[in-house]
């Protein structure tokens, strides 16, 4: 596992990373139906966390950022625009992980581009899981495998929307962790969550939206 260091804005850098090079994710002037993210810049292995009143907008952004929803301003990827993507190799990357996640066949496995031990095993499964119903799982199991389903894909940037509400306190430990060592392999993270504890754990840049603009506020 490599070491980081904290950037000063909070974000995880890794240890190695050129000054000069781009963000790993970078927004300016994003603007979808009901709310703004004027600025963000977020290095390799960083992290954001977004709160936000009921309605304010926080999941409409992450659509936004992976491009499942409509919306103007730049957006862009280790340096390179949005627009020089597919719709669907910019998803690949930039992969967003809904509250409540979608399940296509019975089947656990057919779910997953790769049975991967080292993620399941800290998320409480171990590799049979891949042989089990979709209809047997909990919320709370749906939920960390989910998150499983997404880090298979290897993605540059994963945007989670509230991703532990639904967890104790010990799965959240563990969600927390995988996306820990994560964060460590250069995975940049934004995250929508209202436990102020979690963000101070997670080394956090702060973002709350108000009267529908995403604005950065002190750790």
């Amino acid at each position: 596992m490599n070491n980081q260091e904290l950037s000063p804005a909070g974000g995880a850098l890794l240890v190695g990373e050129g000054q000069g090079e781009p963000p790993r994710l970078e927004l300016r002037e994003l603007r979808c139906a009901v709310a703004a993210w004027p600025a963000l810049s977020l290095p390799p292995g960083g992290c954001t966390a977004v709160a936000g009143p009921s309605g304010s907008g926080k999941s409409r952004l992450l659509r936004a950022i992976a491009d499942l929803d409509p919306s103007e301003g730049e957006v862009r990827l280790d340096g390179a625009s949005r627009e020089a993507f597919t719709g669907h190799a910019w998803r690949a990357r930039v992969i967003y992980l809904a509250a409540d996640s979608a399940w296509w066949s019975d089947r656990v496995g057919d779910h997953l581009a790769v049975v991967e031990p080292a993620v399941l095993a800290p998320l409480g499964f171990e590799a049979d899981v891949a042989d089990w119903s979709v209809r047997r799982l909990s919320t709370g199991e749906r939920s960390r495998l989910a998150l499983a389903r997404a880090l298979a894909l290897q993605p540059r940037v994963l945007l989670l929307d509230e991703p532990t509400a639904n967890l104790d306190a010990a799965t959240t430990e563990a969600v927390e962790t995988v996306t820990e060592q994560q964060r460590r392999q250069g995975l940049s993270l934004v995250w929508v969550t209202h436990d102020q504890e979690q963000v101070r754990r997670m080394v956090a840049q702060r973002f709350v939206i108000r009267d529908g603009v995403a604005e950065e506020i002190d750790s």
